[in-house]
């Protein structure tokens, strides 16, 4: 999937993309026509950088609904001949996640539209999952016979078939299929039922790396046979080393570390970091000198994980250096430093803003350094983060650590974080938001009632109101 063009912050297309809450505030006051457009621009085109991570879904179903928007641009999409062409779920998985939210809400072109695509178009096992936590058993039985017609007879088919139901995310449908009045579709769908089991089983009994008994040099020639098939294999190596090496083996590890294979050096300086060897640190120090770049990523990785005084002390004294060892300083001494780091953790968090942006990865773990020791003066860089992060998870991350350094944010931004399309900003916000303001008292009003609403959400909010306030 590309990488979607995201508009600016200060335009209402650009808060919609973010899910941020104030793009529904804005929404709803701007023309209808225009804040449509503007909806159907971000379910047609999936504005997340990582769209299995990040949720919007259910913020664009709930202003469909406040918009009474009609689903003309949607049903377009699905159907557009494009579908075809262009299989990715990426296309159409938004969509489809929309309409199944407003179908959950009672919207009933939404239930209707699903189904016909569930019957018809490209990506219909995400439809049909959408379906299957919505849809009466009527609806889904009638699915049965296009859905099974998507699958030839031949053997072939039929494996494609028992694949499709071992792997199906929820299984509803083709459980009631299997028990179908039509013996056609029921001794189908249970003998691809049963397929799946076995094959299921026999991938469990496959034998897929190294065991117990191997020597320490299988395991890093193992290793290394990943490396050039392309795939990454020094983590299972790592953790197949603990089972395997002995207090006899540490000299040969140590040698892997300091001048081994790409995959044997890999593997050795992840092993000694979790160990807590006293020589890891020295090793990942030389191994980012002279290592190649999966060498340094996989020495930067191992340092993060160590928990040791001494790799918070080390990290103090490399937090200056202009490398990924320093970055990775940084972010070890957001999440194990102390009150002392705050000055370390808030210039390492100016650095990355500076350098690479708003959307830098390392921003999560420094964010929330800052949140957890309390860096008032990061506020102004939050608060810049938060307005400018395409990330709708590292906006809550913002959030969070706004509550904890900015004593403007229960005014603020947790007034707009009502509204936001992540339910954990919402849950923040919930328990910071002032009551004050009367869009905050019905905002909560409104969660607390509302079906779709995560559990954790509506706690948060009847901590703020008494149940007798919550009816709206």
């Amino acid at each position: 999937m590309f990488d979607p063009v995201i508009a600016p912050s200060g335009t209402l297309l650009g808060l919609l993309q973010r899910g941020r809450g104030d793009g529904t505030l804005h929404a709803l006051t701007a023309p209808r026509a225009e804040a449509l457009a503007a909806l159907n621009h971000c379910v047609l085109r999936d504005p997340r950088h990582d769209w299995q991570l990040e949720n919007r879904s259910l913020y664009y179903a709930r202003l469909y609904l406040d918009l009474h928007g009609e689903l003309d641009a949607i049903e377009a999409h699905l159907f557009d001949p494009e579908d075809v062409l262009d299989t990715d779920e990426s296309r159409t998985g938004l969509a489809l996640a929309v309409l199944g939210h407003l179908a959950s809400y009672g919207r009933r072109d939404a239930l209707e539209l699903l189904r016909r695509y569930a019957a018809h178009g490209t990506n219909w096992a995400w439809a049909l999952d959408e379906l299957a936590l919505r849809d009466d058993d009527a609806g889904l039985r009638a699915l049965a016979v296009p859905v099974l017609a998507r699958f030839a007879t031949d053997a072939e088919g039929e494996a494609e078939l028992a694949a499709t139901v071992r792997d199906a995310f929820e299984p509803r449908p083709w459980r009631l299929w299997a028990d179908d009045p039509r013996a056609s579709i029921a001794t189908r769908v249970r003998a691809a039922q049963e397929a799946g089991c076995f094959d299921r089983w026999q991938r469990q009994m496959r034998p897929t790396g190294p065991r117990p008994g191997w020597s320490v040099r299988a395991v890093f020639e193992w290793a290394q046979q990943g490396v050039e098939r392309g795939a990454a294999l020094h983590v299972p190596a790592a953790r197949c080393l603990t089972a395997v090496a002995g207090p006899e083996d540490r000299p040969e590890i140590v040698r892997a570390a300091q001048d081994g294979t790409e995959g044997a050096r890999c593997t050795a300086l992840r092993y000694l970091a979790d160990s807590n060897d006293p020589d890891a640190l020295d090793l990942i120090e030389g191994a980012v000198a002279t290592g190649s770049p999966a060498v340094v990523e996989a020495a930067v990785d191992a340092f993060e994980r160590m928990r040791s005084l001494a790799a918070v002390d080390r990290a103090r004294g490399w937090a200056h250096r202009p490398d990924p060892l320093g970055a990775a300083a940084g972010r070890v001494l957001a999440c194990r430093g102390g009150v002392q780091d705050r000055d370390l953790v808030l210039a390492a968090l100016r650095e990355a803003v500076r350098g690479e942006g708003p959307d830098a990865p390392t921003l999560w773990t420094l964010v929330d350094g800052a949140g957890r020791l309390g860096i008032a003066c990061a506020a102004p860089v939050l608060r810049h983060i938060y307005r400018e992060t395409a990330s709708s998870h590292l906006r809550g991350r913002a959030a969070r650590a706004l509550a904890a350094t900015d004593p403007s944010f229960g005014t603020g931004f947790a007034v707009e974080c009502l509204w936001d399309c992540e339910e954990s900003t919402r849950e923040i916000a919930a328990r910071h938001a002032e009551t004050g303001d009367t869009r905050v008292v019905e905002r909560l009003r409104r969660l607390a009632a509302d079906p779709a609403e995560e559990a954790e959400v509506q706690t948060a909010v009847r901590s703020r109101i008494g149940p007798e306030e919550t009816a709206v």
